[in-house]
């Protein structure tokens, strides 16, 4: 079980994030819901190690894993799609979803994770993962090496930006996959039709939990309220 317990985080002398706990249990996709700035992104980062919170701890399996980082996270089974995919001159992407032979994993599960993102083997696996590709591209190829990773938990930083209007329905295939595999997926999102997608959800406006329950439930709750919220709004 991951959880986060009484985070807080501030910069520059602002803080972003109030006394934040959530908790994520093995085998369940949640979604983290809110408008453009809430904090939604900085829950991720401090999730993944990127960010260590000003105050709070981040638990996993009841370890404190606050002071560790990306690298050691990662190793303990915790990984992230980022919101803007890196770019890798001179790598291809049969090379980067190996993680350069390091990931024993046959040519048929390679080409299946592709194309099950969208992408179809013969022209993409040779690819470079650098300019070449497109935006939306190189997040369907970040979505990929996450699939072949098999995670315990998957955070996924706004998956359908930059894609086009499927964006939807892989979602869906990448959840139901993950699901299959018993990752605990973590989806940041500001639009409700992706948020309805996972079983849980935390609606985060103003860098606090406004409302947490069944994702039905929070994505009704949010409809009505995030339009006239004066955070929205500002």
């Amino acid at each position: 079980m991951l959880c986060l317990r009484n985070v807080e985080y501030s910069q520059n002398g602002r803080r972003i994030l109030h006394s934040i706990n959530m908790t994520f249990r093995e085998g369940m996709s949640y979604s983290i819901l809110g408008p453009n700035g809430a904090g939604k992104s900085t829950i991720a980062r401090i999730l993944m190690g990127e960010l260590r919170p000003t105050s709070g701890q981040v638990l996993l399996d009841g370890e404190d894993v606050t002071g560790l980082n990306v690298t050691e996270r990662a190793k303990r089974g915790i990984s992230m799609a980022w919101q803007e995919p890196a770019r890798y001159d001179g790598i291809t992407v049969r090379n980067y979803l190996t993680l350069g032979g390091k990931l024993k994993i046959g040519e048929d599960e390679i080409r299946e994770v592709l194309e099950l993102v969208g992408l179809p083997y013969e022209l993409y696996a040779h690819r470079f993962v650098d300019k070449s590709l497109s935006g939306g591209e190189r997040k369907r190829v970040e979505l990929a090496s996450l699939l072949l990773l098999k995670p315990r938990y998957a955070i996924l930083d706004e998956p359908d930006s930059g894609l086009d209007i499927t964006a939807g329905k892989l979602i869906e295939v990448i959840l139901d996959r993950f699901r299959k595999c018993g990752t605990t997926v973590i989806l940041i999102t500001h639009h409700e039709g992706i948020a309805l997608k996972t079983d849980f959800a935390y609606f985060v406006c103003g860098g606090r939990i406004v409302r947490k329950g069944f994702s039905q439930e929070v994505v009704d709750y949010y409809r009505k309220t995030c339009r006239r919220c004066s955070f929205a709004e500002g």
